[in-house]
Parts: C-alpha cells; structure tokens; sequence
C-alpha cells in the first residue's frame, strides 16, 4: 500500500525529457486563508499520530515474528519507493553536468559537511531530549528520524504542499496522509513511540512549503519537471534507499549525515543559472 501510493505521485508525470535549467514563466495568485493552504498539512499530522497511536496499541499483542514481518514488508517497500525517487536524477541536467553526478558531487559534499556538524549526534540528543520529556524507550531516535524523512521528502510531500499553499486544494496532500498513517503503524511496531513526533516535522516542513508557496503569490510552471524539485526528490530518494537498508538490517547509513546535500543540490542549480 505504501508503495503504490507513493509511486502513484510519479506515475501521471513523462519525465522522458531531461529537465533543463530555464526560466519558467510565473503566474500570481490570489492570496489564501491560513487554513485553506495548510489544511492538508493538518490531515497528515493527524494521520501519523492516530497510525502511531495504532501501532503502539498492536505492538505488544503482536509475536516478534510478526512485528519482524511488519518491518520487513516496509523495508522492502521503502527501498522500492528510494529507487523510484531516485530515478528523477537521470531527468535533470545542470549545464555540462548530469543529473546523477550532480546528486553524487551533493551527497559526497554535503555528506562531509554533515559530519563536520555532527549532524547524527545533534539529531541523536536532539531524540534523546525528547525521548526523555515523552518518556521514551527503544529505537526512539531512530524512529524520530526514519519517520521524519520518509514523510517528509518525496515527490508528493513537496508536490502536496505547494499545490496546497499556491490553489488550496489538499487532494494530493490527503492520500499521502492515508499512506502514512498506514506506515507510521508499521514504524511504531518497530521503533516505538519515536514515530510519533515526526508529526512535529510534517507540521514545520510541510506546511513551511505550503505558506512560503502562498505568500510568494507564484506558481511553477511545470512542478513535475522542474530541475529543482526533480533535484531534490533524486537526492531524496537516495536518503529514502539508506532507510530501507537499515529497516532490513542490511547497513546503517548514517542518513542524518547528508541532510545538508538536499540544500546543496539545488543552489549548484542555482549558481549554474548565474554562470
């Protein structure tokens, strides 16, 4: 199910061309009602805590072998979906630099970076803290950050929000939510009440996207082929793959390590537009 959701966000979109960097015509819109542009946002935070509040209830009633079961199925689809995402790296073409390498050069810089900050601690102790106010036990930490990113990053996340922000219609938005809570059950039976909080992170990225959309008062053009967006899913995707990888207990990648590579990505675009 959460595979066929999320692949769904790709399936109506032809991304045969590679996505070139142009200027794209803007079209202003009307300003929206706070709620009208964050109302899907709301439906999703809602989702994830009842899906959490699911899984905690089922989760001790369950034999390891089935809680086991659970995690695998969903690792399995996340690495599905991690691949699918990551496909949009072969349409975008940044000047004399492919897509893929650009998502190489973005992952291995902001890798390093993200290892220079300490960036797994930080978010570790940032999990710790909280595991400790919600009392907490088990994966906390990793489930605060597994969760975090596979509803956060993806095509239908930002496609979603902006659409939400820019006309108010939460459609898009509305499914997501349903996949979610779905998986934040099969999260929950595995890594506890830590999937929970990722709530707070679909409320500030989620609907940050969707306000930032409304106020600019602007539309993409094409937001299925724009090379930012296709940018940021690929890179996405790769991070969604590391996620897979460790719910199958393949190996651990240090996820939090490359947050930096999903804002570097986009502003190489960026500086190849100035060249």
């Amino acid at each position: 199910m959460l595979c066929a959701v999320h692949c769904c966000a790709n399936a109506p979109y032809d991304f045969n061309p590679k996505s070139k960097i142009q200027n794209h015509p803007i079209i202003p819109l009307p300003m929206l009602p706070f709620w009208t542009q964050t109302s899907g946002t709301w439906i999703n935070v809602a989702t994830v805590i009842t899906g959490t509040a699911l899984g905690l209830l089922l989760r001790h009633r369950l034999p390891r072998s089935m809680q086991l079961v659970i995690t695998q199925a969903l690792g399995l689809i996340t690495l599905v979906i991690g691949m699918a995402m990551a496909q949009s790296l072969t349409q975008v073409q940044a000047g004399p630099i492919d897509g893929i390498i650009l998502g190489l050069l973005a992952m291995v810089v902001g890798g390093l970076l993200g290892e220079w900050w300490n960036l797994e601690q930080r978010l570790h102790s940032l999990g710790n803290w909280l595991k400790a106010k919600v009392k907490g036990g088990g994966k906390f930490t990793e489930g605060f950050v597994a969760a975090s990113l596979l509803f956060c990053i993806g095509p239908m996340a930002i496609l979603g929000s902006l659409n939400n922000g820019l006309v108010g219609d939460h459609t898009l938005l509305s499914i997501k939510a349903t996949m979610d809570g779905l998986a934040a059950i099969a999260l929950t039976a595995s890594y506890g009440v830590g999937v929970g909080l990722s709530a707070l992170s679909v409320l500030v990225v989620q609907g940050g996207l969707s306000l930032l959309a409304g106020a600019s008062g602007t539309a993409i053009l094409d937001p299925a082929s724009d090379p930012y967006i296709l940018l940021i899913t690929g890179i996405g995707g790769l991070m969604i793959l590391a996620i897979g990888l460790g719910l199958l207990e393949i190996a651990q990648v240090r996820v939090a390590s490359f947050l930096p590579a999903l804002v570097l990505g986009p502003a190489a675009i960026a500086l190849m537009e100035l060249l």
